[in-house]
């Protein structure tokens, strides 16, 4: 018998919120950093299907078996695609994984291999389960995994005590978690609708201006080039701030005037600036030229005196870099663009992951 669906599906999604709902009908689950996957399992055919409704597989060859191993003959499970270092999960070792070369892909297979973690069930061998309480659909997911133990697949970690749940809030951070999802307990699976409950991390830091981009209509700053110093003085790049109203665009464009006289004498960031120019004229492509993602967006920047400080929201932080665009908030007259370091960001200590999932460090 025919899955009742295959791919394209469009899975479920979740509404953002600041607070983790006081509510004792919902289930809650760590929000994993990784690549939304629904997996489609007819006998010995597997199918795994990002969020877009692009094929996985073929990037992820390790986790055929596994799934096989793990999960009956006819299925289809919502779940997520991650990759567990030693300091958490790694999402810059996920996003290595997408390369077209299939020699390449091999070898990030064995030496980077993947983990798929199952958190919902949307059809089992009793045919679909979309209209199934969450309740009962988490149940089921929980006999399959557990009858079927395979170390590469994984069941997600739940509570329905949102203490707990704030609790994880803090402490899975620092091992690379996006949040906490909530999961009313008697709803149905409604794809492509946003249906469950994303709490996620938002915090404000200081950062040093180290030039601006064009918006993209050509009126005014479009985002600002970032960057925060470390012990040594030395200024990193640690990504963009954008969310930047009209009327702001077109007025910090005046404001800027004057800090871009004279920008590159001195600018940390010089080598940066000149290897951009050289490339272009090159007809190369570097960091600040355009983007490999498409080719008609350009990433050419205006460098400024680093002498202004912006405030901006944040997200979390990854590899030195923040993980999502940063959000303008005010520039900061008060601030010294010198006192803009990674010490004055929130750090929270790595959980442990063997403890928490049962998830092995891969490095």
């Amino acid at each position: 018998m025919p899955l009742p669906f295959s791919p394209p599906f469009a899975p479920m999604l979740a509404k953002l919120s600041r607070e983790v709902p006081e509510r004792n009908d919902c289930l809650f689950e760590p929000k994993w950093d990784g690549f939304r996957c629904v997996v489609f399992r007819d006998g010995d055919a597997i199918d795994l299907q990002s969020r877009n409704a692009k094929p996985l597989l073929r990037y992820f060859p390790e986790l055929r078996e596994p799934l096989l191993n793990a999960l009956p003959q006819q299925c289809v499970v919502d779940g997520e695609i991650v990759i567990v270092g030693s300091r958490g999960l790694d999402f810059d070792a996920l996003q290595s994984r997408q390369h077209p070369a299939e020699s390449r892909v091999r070898k990030l297979s064995a030496e980077i291999p993947a983990t798929f973690i199952a958190f919902d069930l949307l059809v089992d061998e009793t045919g679909s389960l979309l209209d199934v309480a969450f309740q009962e659909r988490r149940r089921r997911l929980e006999t399959i995994i557990g009858a079927r133990p395979d170390p590469s697949v994984v069941l997600t970690p739940a509570t329905n005590d949102p203490a707990i749940a704030r609790d994880w809030f803090q402490r899975f951070e620092g091992a690379g978690f996006d949040g906490i999802v909530a999961k009313p307990l008697a709803d149905p699976y409604s794809p492509g609708q946003r249906s469950l409950l994303k709490v996620k991390h938002e915090r404000t830091c200081d950062c040093a201006i180290g030039g601006f981009r064009i918006h993209k209509d050509g009126e005014g700053v479009g985002s600002l080039l970032l960057g925060l110093h470390d012990a040594d003085g030395r200024l990193h790049h640690v990504g963009v701030a954008a969310g930047i109203d009209a009327a702001t665009r077109k007025q910090l464009l005046v404001d800027f005037g004057p800090y871009r006289v004279g920008a590159l004498d001195g600018h940390p960031w010089r080598e940066w600036a000149d290897a951009v120019s050289h490339a272009a004229a090159e007809g190369a492509r570097l960091p600040g030229g355009p983007s490999r993602w498409n080719a008609t967006k350009d990433l050419s920047w205006e460098p400024m005196r680093v002498e202004l400080v912006a405030e901006v929201a944040y997200e979390g932080l990854m590899n030195g870099r923040f993980r999502h665009n940063a959000r303008y908030r005010h520039v900061r007259a008060d601030r010294d663009p010198v006192s803009c370091r990674f010490d004055q960001l929130e750090v929270v200590a790595p959980a442990e992951l063997r403890d928490l999932f049962g998830v092995e460090p891969t490095s």
